[in-house]
């Protein structure tokens, strides 16, 4: 075994994702697993797949690349860049857009590749990330529908990723009212309303999500066993399927508190140290170049993460119950950035059983 390396048990995977498929059908909505926190590995999204998930979403398209083998709907959820169009009509078989410009250049690629790209039209409902603004949607919505290439398959929302906006009866509510209008307006039937992502799953769970919503885009939930509305673990899920490993380098017993002037560390912050005296410090082979520290947390819980540079995570590991020497693996839970971290360093090695 290489380290450090993130394990992934994809039957968790698999049954977190047969969670959230059967809650979501239950309520008559499509669970697209969103692949993006784990760089889109085949093997986890194969196994998100094998637990019933409906497509494949994610925000680069280069991580749709890596899983056009798999045949079921493939949804960018990044707003597409004009200079990607190619590669978007390519490889998504639905894309997430908000821009008119954007858009046309969708339909005259789609028009070259001899397909019907379809768009979800996002809308801003006070979040304030992307989405059309209220007093634009009849304009959009107008032009949209004047391009061949283009099928308006639906509208959709973001929620909670920027400024926090908590998913509720009112802005879902209103987001079904907007369908309803565009319906009336334009006669025609949108196929679907995306109510959001992983912090929209506590409606689902309670049973208080909108008639309507038939969509949602799952990523933290199936990975890390959580919804992000409150970040509440869901009873009967797994929250421990990645697991990260590190190798000690170093033991030795010294002092808590480095000897002479604190200056700016290679990070440029002055950093604090609390005196506990003589301790046993391990070295662990990775460091921030593969991971933010905050967000990971050993699985022994008499274990003290003291800081990391770019290549070596410190720690007091005086109180460990198991007598550690050089070369024990130590291991780690992930929280979303962290697991983001790992999946994309190229340094760490991806085990998967």
């Amino acid at each position: 075994m290489k380290y450090p390396c993130l394990e992934v048990d994809l039957k968790k995977i698999e049954e977190n994702t047969r969670f959230i498929v059967d809650k979501c059908n239950e309520k008559g909505i499509k669970a697209f697993v969103v692949s993006k926190v784990y760089c889109a590995y085949k093997e986890i999204a194969g196994a998100s797949l094998k637990g019933g998930a409906y497509g494949i979403a994610d925000s680069r398209i280069q991580n749709l690349e890596k899983v056009k083998e798999f045949d079921c709907p493939k949804l960018l959820l990044r707003i597409p860049m004009k200079s990607e169009v190619e590669d978007v009509v390519r490889l998504a078989d639905i894309s997430l857009n908000s821009e008119i410009e954007t858009i046309i250049l969708l339909d005259e690629e789609a028009r070259k590749q001899g397909k019907v790209h379809k768009i979800i039209l996002m809308i801003d409902l006070g979040d304030l990330r992307e989405g059309v603004w209220f007093q634009s949607i009849d304009t959009i919505v107008e032009d949209i529908l004047k391009l061949e290439n283009i099928k308006l398959h639906g509208i959709g929302t973001n929620l909670t990723c920027y400024g926090g906006v908590m998913p509720d009866d009112e802005n879902l509510g209103r987001l079904l009212e907007i369908k309803n209008e565009i319906e009336d307006k334009h006669n025609i039937t949108l196929e679907t309303v995306s109510g959001g992502n992983s912090s929209s799953l506590y409606k689902v769970l309670n049973d208080t999500m909108p008639e309507g919503i038939n969509m949602l885009r799952i990523g933290e939930a199936i990975v890390l066993g959580r919804e992000t509305a409150y970040g509440d673990l869901i009873e009967g899920m797994h929250e421990d399927a990645f697991v990260l490993k590190g190798e000690i380098v170093e033991l030795k017993k010294k002092p808590s508190v480095p000897i002479g002037t604190i200056g700016m560390d290679a990070f440029g912050n002055k950093p604090t140290f609390e005196d506990r005296g003589e301790i046993l410090r391990a070295i662990v082979a990775f460091g921030r170049q593969d991971v933010n520290p905050d967000g990971i947390e050993p699985l022994d819980e008499n274990i003290d993460i003291l800081g990391a540079s770019s290549d070596h995570l410190l720690m007091d590991v005086t109180n460990s119950l198991k007598e550690l020497r050089v070369g024990d693996i130590l291991e780690f839970k992930v929280d979303y950035g962290a697991l983001l971290n790992v999946s994309t360093s190229e340094y760490v090695n991806k085990v998967f059983k």
